[in-house]
């Protein structure tokens, strides 16, 4: 186990961090994010992989083995909001799928330069609420986001809260939750962070806000109010330059009353639980987001 987290660590750092150091066409990352999805992300089996339209977006519903179809993840994908698909998670989320029992839909969002900010997080209100129109009830959907996904999945629960149609539960893996950059993790853990380059996250911020003023509670949902919130799960790494984000973001809602899980795991790269399958923390991890998913479906 710790020779497999050694080996995921270093390759991530000279590989995943030198490539995103340097990489400079938009292109050329989302290619590179795609093959390493792949070749390098392992595929559950028995996984079912459908493409479906949700609110004018392509979407993507994931299972694997036995699953009930009343009930569905809402899951957002990560990648700094200019890289990233369906198909880059669809894996984890087949795995995830496999753990507890329930199938996943994936909204492709449309992704910064090209659309910025707030295309993304208005594609992800549009696609729960689509859900919502299929007949399926807020309180037998859960939704799940990673890095920038997360971000997203919680300006999302904001919104479904002020309207009263929040979800069953929210979980989120690492989640980008301030674009003002302002967590102390983002200096102190920039040689320990294998994966994501502090240097560059200036220039995500820049891509995806265009103009937009990076404390709108919809891009840095650390800003935002969240009035009678359901349960929210929350996974991160102790040795990445997002740790801040998460910190901060489960004060701001034990502060305002809701029920939190805070999870802290020891030096992992961010979203380790990519590399389940291949990493024996990333299968624990995924598990214990699967315990959640299945606790708060039962109570």
């Amino acid at each position: 186990m710790a020779l497999r987290k050694w080996l995921i660590n270093v390759g991530s750092r000279l590989v995943a961090k030198r490539h995103l150091a340097r990489v400079q066409e938009i292109p050329d990352a989302r290619r590179s994010f795609h093959r390493m999805a792949r070749l390098g992300f392992h595929t559950p089996p028995l996984s079912l992989f459908l493409e479906d339209k949700l609110a004018n977006r392509p979407a993507l519903w994931v299972s694997s083995g036995v699953i009930s179809r009343e009930k569905v993840i809402y899951y957002v994908h990560g990648g700094g909001y200019i890289v990233g698909s369906p198909d880059t998670h669809k894996n984890m989320l087949a795995a995830l799928s496999r753990l507890c029992g329930v199938q996943a839909c994936l909204i492709d969002y449309r992704l910064a330069p090209e659309h910025a900010f707030p295309a993304a997080v208005d594609d992800v209100l549009a696609g729960y609420l689509a859900l919502l129109e299929r007949g399926y009830a807020a309180e037998n959907i859960i939704i799940g986001g990673d890095s920038a996904g997360g971000g997203a999945v919680l300006a999302l629960l904001s919104e479904l809260c002020k309207q009263g149609i929040a979800p069953r539960a929210v979980f989120t893996l690492s989640p980008w939750t301030d674009l003002t950059l302002s967590g102390e993790t983002l200096r102190c853990n920039a040689k320990t962070e294998v994966m994501l380059p502090t240097e560059r996250i200036g220039e995500l911020c820049d891509m995806y806000l265009q103009g937009g003023d990076p404390a709108d509670p919809r891009a840095s949902p650390l800003f935002a109010e969240f009035p009678d919130c359901p349960p929210v799960l929350f996974q991160a790494s102790d040795s990445e330059i997002l740790l801040d984000d998460t910190r901060r973001m489960v004060a701001a809602l034990e502060a305002q009353g809701t029920d939190v899980e805070c999870y802290i795991w020891s030096d992992l790269p961010h979203v380790w639980q990519i590399f389940h399958g291949w990493l024996p923390d990333a299968d624990l991890a995924l598990l214990q987001v699967a315990q959640f998913i299945k606790a708060r479906f039962r109570t």
